[in-house]
């Protein structure tokens, strides 16, 4: 098997055991990403001089006797997570340029550990998409085939697992921008409790949702890198300061008692046929290992995806005010005058995905509709959190479809409304900030992957993780990974 195929958990031990190097694993995957990364586009910047630096000096840290799960482990990075001195671009024309001067606290986490940044990775412009097809830069395509989608945002993120580009990665989750790739591409994806892990560094799309995590080959590996990166932060007001267990430690225990409630809400009209299934069999397989599960309701489900897209247009629409060509960024060449050059550098700069966005978050903030739209939006969040909160007093965790549907073709969801309703099953746990785990549940008839997504109550990713490594380790899904030929 080659070096890029073992999990983040078996190139550590190697690497603990001196049977390979960190050099040697990292150009193994540089060699990957040059022969491969031409047919699925999931990198914006391969930092190969800067890998190898590191590399050598995780060896040398191995050498001297210390130990880690991430040392001398290549990792990508989503590109709106800020990287000293490597350009982070958020996918946008915007920010072509932009090299930052600081690291965000999760990439000072990764390096503090001894990982090895290989590069950045293809999203959604500013994070805005589902299918990665906003970027300004490429189009991200599915490692399963290539004239699929791989999701989105963090479509980069997830492709390079799945074509094994990456040990793991780093993407962020808004309102499904890690789990629905995830799904989409055969990975693992997890987004954490708000406020869990920092988001100093993490360039805003909506600061109130959006929330930095692991996509992985297996549950495993998923609960390794939570370890590393999260913990309080004093640079992010909203980081909480809780312990921080050892997440590996909660896998492969006794999971009888366990109780799951699968909400009737997102299994009705519009999911495809086998990824409910995919919901049931699971259904089963929980059982047969001990667990209770019950059918619930999730009343208010309805409401989310309507709520997710007014308060998170708003926030937007707020945070991308400071890209105005003044600082930092791209700057429109011909404009008269101070106004003019405003206008023209965030028309020219901006794709169209995410001026809709700053648009429709600017009309819901304004005099006469803030009340009638964003405060109305704000309240039904509430709602929606007591409703997750009524299901928590009676099960330790929820299981439900990640995706409406598997991987579409790249065009195929042209208006803005379908591509929006892909996002069904997601956006309702952003908005009460809890976390959610997304894992591999087999290939439909198409051979397209189908994920299925467990959402426990904040800060119980323990739990979270014990039952989604209990399904991952019955199933074996995970073994499955795309067959890869040059020039496909």
């Amino acid at each position: 098997m080659g070096i890029e195929k073992y999990t983040v958990k078996e190139l550590s031990e190697k690497l603990q055991n001196k049977e390979i190097s960190s050099v040697e694993v990292t150009r193994a995957f540089l060699d990957r990403i040059k022969k491969y990364d031409p047919i699925i586009n999931s990198y914006i910047t391969v930092c190969e001089e800067r890998a190898l630096e590191a590399a050598e000096e995780a060896d040398r840290r191995i050498a001297e006797g210390e130990r880690g799960g991430l040392l001398g482990i290549p990792v990508g990075i989503k590109d709106n997570i800020c990287t000293e001195g490597i350009t982070t671009t958020c996918a946008s024309k915007m920010l072509y340029n932009f090299v930052p001067p600081y690291d965000a606290t999760v990439i000072k986490k990764l390096k503090a550990a001894g990982a090895v940044i290989v590069g950045k990775l293809n999203m959604d412009e500013f994070a805005m998409g589902s299918s990665t097809e906003t970027s300004y830069f490429k189009k991200t395509k599915n490692p399963y085939d290539t004239s699929l989608v791989p999701g989105g945002s963090s479509g980069g993120s997830a492709a390079a697992v799945s074509a094994n580009l990456a040990a793991f990665t780093l993407g962020s989750d808004t309102g499904g921008s890690i789990r629905q790739p995830a799904a989409f591409c055969g990975s693992v994806g997890l987004k954490p409790t708000y406020g869990l892990v920092s988001r100093f560094g993490l360039i805003a799309f909506a600061s109130s949702l959006d929330q930095i995590g692991p996509l992985t080959k297996t549950v495993e590996d998923c609960a390794l890198v939570l370890k590393y990166i999260a913990g309080h932060d004093k640079l992010d007001s909203t980081s909480v300061n809780i312990p921080i267990p050892d997440y590996t430690s909660a896998l492969g225990g006794d999971i009888a008692g366990m109780r799951i409630g699968v909400p009737r809400e997102y299994l009705e009209d519009g999911i495809q046929p086998e990824i409910k299934k995919a919901v049931l069999d699971a259904v089963k397989i929980y059982e047969s290992l001990g667990a209770a599960c019950e059918e619930c309701s999730l009343p208010l489900t309805k409401y989310a995806l309507y709520a997710y897209y007014i308060i998170s247009s708003a926030e937007a629409s707020s945070n991308l005010a400071r890209y105005d060509g003044v600082k930092y960024g791209f700057r429109a060449e011909n404009y008269k005058g101070l106004n003019d050059m405003y206008l023209e550098t965030r028309s020219q700069g901006f794709g169209e995905e995410v001026k809709r966005r700053i648009m429709l978050g600017t009309f819901a903030l304004s005099s006469g509709y803030y009340d009638a739209y964003y405060k109305k939006a704000q309240q039904v969040r509430t709602l929606i959190r007591k409703d997750f909160s009524n299901s928590f007093a009676k099960f330790d965790a929820l299981l439900t479809p990640t995706t409406p549907t598997t991987a579409f073709r790249f065009g195929e969801k042209a208006d803005p409304i379908s591509m929006y309703m892909g996002d069904v099953c997601t956006v309702a746990v952003n908005i009460a900030g809890l976390p959610a785990i997304s894992m591999p549940a087999g290939l439909d008839s198409a051979k397209r992957p189908i994920g299925i997504q467990l959402i426990a109550d904040s800060f119980n990713e323990e739990k979270l993780l014990s039952l989604a490594y209990a399904y991952e380790k019955t199933t074996g899904y995970e073994n499955l990974r795309p067959d890869l030929k040059e020039g496909a």
